[in-house]
């Protein structure tokens, strides 16, 4: 039955000359995407000069300008349509030569099932076709099956080096009208090199993305530096435009189980895979990955079924404003406004989904990538309406449902530390911030980012840590408001009523080379309620004695909240070189002379006046009172 049925398509095997014979011109002839391209038949087309070879339209929804070169672009003999202007894109259409067709990805595949988008000859690379006769449409899923629907000739170009995927990718070799042997290998892709900042950045990002996310990738250093920070995470789900060797590392690490998935559970899904011979190697006849078409990844109800999807995207530049600019020009196959329009509704939609930006603070000409506005930056989102969070390599800048100060205060802290002063200055001056907001220029290199930390408590209750920054002086008002008249009394020892901006302002705007403030939130990661904080402040930089201070909502009083955090900050102070903790607490204050005689130092307390004097040695273990 095999031996017969290979037979007949091989005899379907013809050459490009041949395959390419009925063309006429005029003719609007669809090609597989980017690694998915057919190359040798796409390069016989760019040679050739045939008569019929005359004003024809290729449609390619990304091209990487490999087999259709500018160069032949030029001689006007064909006109590139493309939905995508990274890559080579952006500079064929600055001369002229590419046509741009804006549109959401989603809304492909009703433009050429309508052909409002006509397409007269379908040309994909397909896998050799297996012992029942079907092939794999392999690395390019798209829009090629709707594509050779509307054709009129349809020719596949076999490639022995793609794999053969499972999906919507199988096509039976009777749909088509000639078959060619492609002569050229695919279109690999060497894996990312990653510097310290991506790395940082890439934890950062990492740091937000809880167990049982669902993941969309793309190539790119951010993506590449991602992966090994994942590795460790568990029943991640995968619905992503393309599938890479970083997303491949994720996957056999274990991490990634799609059980909890709404859509298209058990299974990765994607419409690409850019990459190594490895990855395809590994991709071949893997159960694990299913390929569908862009009808399917770009759709944000479909991907709203998936619980905390996490839309994960690169940026060029941001501003006070955040607002965000995309990455253009050559080599650039990242999303551009267009592209991450469909994941950005469908993170929206999805129940605990978030959208991240994230970027290193400053480029390779060392400029800043922060920078008050955008105004003459190209491809920028307008939906910053839509973005959670801006991450850097020094930090999360949770801007969703902040005014604009809040949100300039949050960027300027994930600012290149050196570029803060500057972003501070010309935000005051464009009445953004306070006129009397405080700026600490000497604790801009002092952040103390390495502390943060996670812990679970009673009820599993999770906890997350962190030192304080200017930006959470909202937060910290609230929880002010939030504690009673005797709670109040016991942290301040008077009975204050209100607390303006610019008296929270200086509680939260820390040098922290005389002090140290730890906040504890409950909730979203990367941003959340502030529960909890506890400080000790030194009277100058070279003392070796704090005092110490903590308070926690009564809401989360009794589950060893402020012990930890007590327990952090002798450790912290222990590694700056302090010796003695001082704190004064009412003796009606049981509370916290607990949490002090539970944190295993010496404390030695003298009542005077209805309040005990504390003495807290911290190079010992053993407790005096």
């Amino acid at each position: 039955m095999f031996k017969k049925s290979e037979v007949k398509w091989k005899k379907m095997v013809v050459s490009p000359d041949k395959a390419l014979s009925k063309i006429e011109p005029g003719m609007n002839i669809f090609l597989s995407t980017g690694p998915g391209e057919p190359r040798t038949l796409v390069k016989y087309l760019m040679a050739s000069n045939a008569g019929h070879f005359r004003d024809l339209s290729l449609t390619q929804l990304v091209s990487l300008g490999d087999a259709i070169s500018l160069q032949e672009l030029t001689s006007q003999k064909y006109r590139l349509k493309t939905f995508f202007s990274g890559w080579v894109g952006s500079e064929a259409i600055k001369e002229g030569l590419v046509d741009l067709i804006p549109s959401r990805f989603a809304n492909i595949p009703d433009l050429i099932e309508s052909r409002r988008i006509p397409i007269d000859v379908a040309i994909v690379q397909i896998t050799p076709p297996n012992e029942a006769g079907y092939c794999s449409l392999g690395i390019a899923v798209d829009v090629a099956r709707l594509a050779m629907e509307q054709a009129s000739l349809v020719i596949g170009e076999i490639n022995t080096q793609i794999p053969f995927t499972y999906g919507d990718t199988f096509v039976p070799v009777s749909d088509f009208h000639f078959l060619i042997q492609s002569t050229d290998s695919p279109i690999f892709f060497s894996r990312w090199p990653v510097d310290d900042v991506f790395d940082k950045v890439a934890a950062n990002v990492a740091s937000i993305i809880e167990d049982g996310s669902c993941i969309a990738f793309s190539i790119g250093p951010l993506f590449e530096a991602l992966s090994k920070h994942l590795v460790k995470k568990r029943h991640l789900g995968v619905h992503s435009p393309f599938f890479t060797d970083a997303l491949m590392d994720v996957v056999k690490s274990g991490a990634v189980t799609n059980r909890r998935k709404g859509s298209y559970r058990g299974k990765s899904l994607a419409s690409y895979a850019f990459g190594t011979p490895e990855l395809m190697k590994w991709l071949d006849r893997n159960p694990l990955v299913e390929f569908q078409g862009i009808d399917k990844i770009f759709n944000s109800l479909e991907i709203s079924r998936n619980p905390q999807f996490i839309c994960i995207l690169p940026a060029r530049k941001a501003d006070l404003y955040g607002r965000i600019a995309f990455h253009t020009g050559k080599g650039n196959i990242s999303a551009g406004p267009v592209e991450a329009a469909d994941f950005l509704s469908g993170a929206e939609l999805s129940p605990g989904g978030i959208t991240v930006f994230a970027l290193p603070s400053r480029n390779l000409k060392k400029e800043p990538n922060i920078r008050l506005t955008l105004d003459d930056f190209p491809n920028q989102s307008s939906l910053r309406e839509s973005i959670d969070m801006i991450i850097t390599e020094y930090g999360i800048a949770n801007i969703a449902g902040r005014t604009v100060r809040e949100r300039a205060q949050s960027l300027i802290e994930i600012a290149h530390p050196d570029d803060r002063q500057r972003l501070f200055d010309q935000a005051k001056k464009e009445k953004i911030l306070y006129e009397d907001q405080i700026f600490l220029q000497e604790s801009t290199h002092l952040y103390p980012s390495e502390i943060a930390t996670r812990h679970t408590f009673k009820n599993n209750t999770i906890v997350r840590f962190r030192a304080i920054k200017p930006s959470d002086e909202e937060e910290m008002r609230r929880l002010f408001y939030r504690f009673s008249d005797e709670a109040v009394y016991y942290r301040y020892f008077s009975p204050i009523k209100t607390m303006p901006h610019a008296k929270m302002q200086e509680y939260v705007c820390i040098d922290y080379s005389k002090a140290m403030s730890i906040v504890g939130l409950v909730s979203d990661p990367g941003s959340g309620h502030i529960i909890a904080e506890a400080r000790y402040v030194k009277e100058h930089s070279n003392s070796l004695e704090a005092d110490v201070a903590f308070i926690v909502d009564e809401k989360y009083q009794g589950m060893g909240i402020a012990t930890y955090m007590y327990n952090m900050l002798i450790r912290l102070a222990k590694e700056r070189g302090i010796k003695t903790f001082t704190s004064d607490v009412l003796s009606s204050n049981s509370s916290m002379m607990k949490v002090f005689e539970k944190g295993g130092m010496p404390v030695k307390a003298r009542l005077e006046g209805g309040i005990y004097r504390l003495n807290i040695q911290l190079g010992n273990s053993d407790i005096e009172t």
